[in-house]
C-alpha cells in the first residue's frame, strides 16, 4: 500500500481518482474508432482487391476475418474486463487495434491483409466491452450516466456512417492503404486518454477460469458468424451453410450445459437473463443492429448502382445519417432527464421503422432528395434516441462485477444481430431481383430489404414494451 509519513506515523495515501472528462473521452472516441472500422473498407474494396491481387472470394475475408473475431470473442473480451480490470483489458485492446490497423496498412500481400483484419477484430471485441462499462462503473445514476451515454451512442451511430464517407473520400483520392492506417491514430489517442484518466481497480477474486466454457461459446459464436456470412456464396438450404449452422447450434448448447454444472466462475451467469432489463435490451439490440446493417448496405448498393452516384459522393451522401444520429442522441440526453429509458427506445424505434418504411419507397428514378435523404433523417434521429437509453439499460440491476459481461453481451447480441439480418435481408433482396439485373430490378430487391428492415424495427420496439420493465429508476429532473 502507498503511505506517506506523518507525524506520529504513516498514512495511506489516498487512492488516485478518476477522470470522468478523461474516461468519456477515451469512451467516446473507442466507439467510434469500432464502428468506422465495421464500414469504412466496405468502399475501398474494389481498390483493396486490385492492390494486392484479392480474388472475389478472397476479397470478402477482408470484412469476415473482423467480424468473425470481432462477434466471437466479445463475451470473452467482457469476461476479462470484469477478470482482469476494466483499465487492463482497455489498454490491452487498444495497443492490439492500433498495431493491427498499421499492419494492414502495410501490408503486401492478401495473408498479411486479413491477419491484420483478424487481429483487429480481436483487439475490439476486448476494448468494446471494456469500454462501454467503463460508463456504468464510473457516472453515478442520474445526469452524469444520461450525458455519459448519449455520447457513447452518438459516436457510436456516427462511426458506421462517418465510415462510409471517410472509406469513400480516402480511397477516391489517397490510397486504400489510408483506410486501413486511420484507425492507428484514433486508437494511440484513446489510448493515452485511458492511461491518465482510468483509475485501475483491484483483479476480481482468484477462481478458476471457465477454461471449456469459453472454448465453447468462442467456437459457438465463431461458426454462427461464419455460417451467416458465407451465405453470399452457400445458399441457406446448403450442406455447407446447414453443418455450419448445426455445429455452432450444437456448441451453444453445450455452452449453456457447461454453464449450468460449473463449479468455476462461469464466463456468464445464466442467472443475468432473468434480469428483464438484460434480456430485453438484448433482444432489441439484435433486431435494431440486423435493421442497422441493411440499410447502410442497401442504400450504398442503391445510391451507386441505380443513382449512378461515384464511391466518394456516396460516402457525402450518408453525412445526414450521422449527423441525425447524433441530434437523436442530443434529444435523449435532454429527455433523460424527464422520460424513462424504455420510453425513449419505444419512440426511437418507432421513428426508425417509420424512416425504414419511406425507405422501402425507393424507385429507379427516384432522387437523393426524397429517397434518400428523407428518411435518412427521420431513420437516425429514430437510432440517436433510443442507442444512448438502450446501453444504459443493458446494465441496470447489473453487479460491479459483471458490467464487462453485460457489456460484451449487449455487443455481441448487436453484432449477431447484423450478420444474420444482413445475410438474410440480402438474400431476400436478391431473390426479389432476380436473374436479370436493371435499375429497376436492383431497386425493387433493395427496397424489399429495407421494408422488412422495417419489421425488424417494429419487432424490437415490441420486445421493448413486452420485457423491459415499466418502472425503474426515476428520471433526474430538468434542473441546474
Amino acid at each position: 500500500m502507498n503511505t506517506t509519513h506523518v507525524r506520529g506515523g504513516r498514512r495511506p495515501l489516498a487512492a488516485p481518482a478518476a477522470r470522468p472528462g478523461l474516461v468519456l473521452a477515451a469512451v467516446a472516441v473507442v466507439q467510434f474508432m469500432v464502428s468506422l472500422d465495421l464500414s469504412v473498407v466496405n468502399v475501398g474494396l474494389p481498390e483493396i482487391g486490385r492492390g494486392l491481387g484479392f480474388s472475389t472470394a478472397g476479397l470478402t475475408w477482408v470484412i469476415h476475418g473482423y467480424a468473425l473475431t470481432f462477434g466471437g470473442l466479445l463475451l470473452l473480451g467482457g469476461k476479462a474486463a470484469d477478470r482482469y480490470g476494466h483499465k487492463r483489458v482497455l489498454l490491452s485492446g487498444l495497443g492490439l487495434f492500433g498495431l493491427a490497423s498499421l499492419l494492414g496498412g502495410f501490408a503486401q500481400e492478401p495473408g498479411q491483409l486479413v491477419a491484420a483484419r483478424v487481429a483487429q477484430g480481436v483487439g475490439a471485441a476486448a476494448l468494446a466491452p471494456a469500454a462501454l462499462a467503463l460508463l456504468a462503473t464510473t457516472f453515478p445514476e442520474g445526469r452524469a450516466r444520461v450525458r455519459a451515454y448519449g455520447v457513447w451512442s452518438a459516436t457510436n451511430a456516427a462511426g458506421g456512417a462517418f465510415g462510409v464517407l471517410i472509406g469513400g473520400l480516402l480511397t477516391e483520392y489517397t490510397s486504400w492503404r489510408a483506410v486501413m492506417f486511420v484507425s492507428a491514430p484514433m486508437a494511440a489517442g484513446a489510448l493515452v486518454m485511458a492511461w491518465r484518466g482510468v483509475v485501475a481497480a483491484p483483479p476480481a477474486r482468484d477462481s478458476r477460469p471457465d477454461v471449456l466454457g469459453a472454448a465453447l461459446v468462442t467456437g459457438g459464436m465463431v461458426a454462427l458468424v461464419f455460417g451467416v456470412v458465407r451465405t453470399d456464396r452457400y445458399a441457406w438450404t446448403s450442406p455447407v451453410t446447414l453443418a455450419t449452422l448445426g455445429t455452432a447450434a450444437v456448441l451453444l448448447a453445450a455452452f449453456v450445459v457447461v454453464e449450468r454444472t460449473t463449479r468455476r466462475d462461469p464466463l456468464i451467469r445464466l442467472g443475468l437473463f432473468a434480469n428483464r432489463s438484460v434480456a430485453g435490451a438484448n433482444g432489441f439490440s439484435i433486431l435494431v443492429g440486423a435493421a442497422m446493417a441493411s440499410s447502410f448496405y442497401f442504400m450504398s448498393l442503391y445510391l451507386q448502382q441505380v443513382l449512378g452516384k461515384g464511391a466518394a459522393l456516396t460516402g457525402a451522401m450518408f453525412l445526414p445519417f450521422a449527423l441525425g444520429a447524433v441530434v437523436g442522441a442530443v434529444i435523449a440526453i435532454k429527455l433523460g432527464y424527464r422520460f424513462r429509458p424504455r420510453t425513449l427506445m419505444v419512440v426511437g424505434g418507432f421513428m426508425a421503422a417509420a424512416g425504414f418504411v419511406w425507405f422501402g419507397m425507393i424507385s429507379p428514378d427516384g432522387s437523393y432528395a426524397v429517397d434518400v435523404l428523407g428518411p435518412s433523417i427521420l431513420a437516425s434521429v429514430g437510432f440517436g434516441l433510443c442507442l444512448g437509453p438502450l446501453a444504459a439499460t443493458a446494465t441496470t440491476g447489473v453487479a460491479p462485477g459483471e458490467t464487462g459481461t453485460a457489456s460484451g453481451l449487449l455487443n455481441s447480441s448487436r453484432q449477431i444481430g447484423a450478420s444474420l439480418g444482413l445475410a438474410a435481408l440480402g438474400t431476400a433482396a436478391e431473390h426479389r431481383t432476380g436473374h436479370l439485373v436493371t435499375a429497376a430490378t436492383l431497386s425493387d430487391g433493395y427496397a424489399l430489404g429495407l421494408t422488412l428492415g422495417a419489421a425488424l424495427l417494429v419487432a424490437g420496439t415490441l420486445v421493448a414494451v413486452a420485457v423491459l420493465p415499466r418502472t425503474g429508476a426515476a428520471p433526474v429532473p430538468d434542473a441546474a
